[in-house]
């Protein structure tokens, strides 16, 4: 690794991670109910390594990203990284697809033998002996309480199959519902300057010193700064966002407004509108770190600078103006606000 990235304790896990991650959704490539459109291995592979060699030291994956392909792609980027600089890799489960049916939503799932068989399927693609940190993707609707999956989960960090066990996509009460029956290693929300609705959740964790790694981070791409209703309009068929009302023309226009509030403050500090972005959910307590989606290697320069960029209170505040003006979303519009305090 040629670069040492700033690194933070990552709640009660024992791990040090970068304060952003790798995410691998789009490395599932096309030909599923979620995809993000076609996508080369060989890019894939190519980007983790840049990632890597720009410092991050995480990944953060999924095995309904392309029904397996993302965590394969994964394991072989992995296997390639000499050991002393491979990355922690994350992963889920709970989500279960039916292969005759790849472009049918999922199920999800909660059963134990399920959990059980889905990490030993996640062990072989990514070519592991252990997972650093397994998720439960998102509440079951098969009718499986959450003390019985969750159960399965800490006897899976019990039994050493797994150094840390989180909760994705979870709400508050069910990670109360979770802690009563052990304990909970990390949680991962959305969340982003578009999307503030999940501010209570990272104060949970902040109060309980548990890690917090927060998901689309730049809005799935509208925050990045060049996202236009043109550009809605040519993505691939396949690409979940085209039809979505996140990116409707209206939706795209507000989050706009937004995009065009953090241009001076990018200036400002000699980084990209992205770094700015996934710095704002940095900020926030209880965030330990930022998965930022990637899909090829140039794209890691626009966004890597974010580990260890902080915004200061002007900074804050001329973002949290925005915000308001332009009616985008609920919840905070400043760290400060999450802390109980005024600003």
């Amino acid at each position: 690794m040629t670069v040492r990235l700033p690194t933070v304790e990552f709640g009660h896990t024992g791990l040090r991670i970068t304060r952003v991650g790798i995410g691998a959704w789009a490395f599932g490539g096309p030909g599923w109910v979620d995809s993000w459109g076609g996508q080369d291995d060989a890019e894939s592979v190519a980007a983790i390594r840049c990632a890597v060699d720009g410092g991050v030291n995480w990944i953060d994956t999924a095995p309904i990203y392309g029904l397996g392909h993302a965590e394969e792609v994964v394991g072989r980027a992995v296997r390639q990284i000499p050991a002393a600089d491979r990355p922690y890799v994350f992963t889920k489960a709970g989500v279960v697809w039916d292969a005759r049916r790849p472009r049918a939503k999922p199920a999800l799932v909660g059963d134990p033998k399920s959990i059980r068989a889905e990490l030993e399927a996640s062990l072989r693609r990514l070519g592991l002996e252990r997972i650093d940190l397994y998720q439960m993707h998102a509440p079951p609707t098969d009718g499986t309480p959450i003390e019985v999956y969750w159960q399965t989960f800490c006897d899976l960090r019990a039994e050493g199959k797994v150094w840390a066990v989180g909760l994705s996509n979870h709400s508050v009460p069910q990670l109360d519902a979770a802690e009563a029956v052990g304990r909970v290693d990390s949680v991962q929300p959305r969340f982003n300057l578009l999307d503030r609705s999940e501010a209570p959740l990272l104060s949970w964790c902040a109060s309980r010193g548990v890690g917090a790694i927060v998901y689309s981070p730049m809005a799935s791409g509208l925050l990045t700064g060049r996202f236009t209703t043109e550009r809605v309009a040519a993505l691939p068929a396949d690409d979940w966002r085209r039809g979505h009302p996140d990116f409707s023309p209206d939706a795209v226009a507000r989050s706009q407004q937004v995009v065009s509030a953090l241009r001076p403050v990018a200036e400002r500090h000699g980084v990209t509108v992205p770094a700015v972005a996934i710095a704002w959910t940095l900020a926030f307590p209880g965030v330990s770190g930022a998965i930022v989606g990637v899909r090829r290697p140039h794209q890691v320069a626009d966004w890597v600078a974010a580990a260890s960029l902080e915004l200061d209170e002007s900074d804050l505040a001329e973002i949290a103006v925005a915000l308001e003006r332009s009616g985008v979303g609920s919840g905070p519009v400043h760290p400060l606000v999450a802390r109980g305090s005024s600003w």
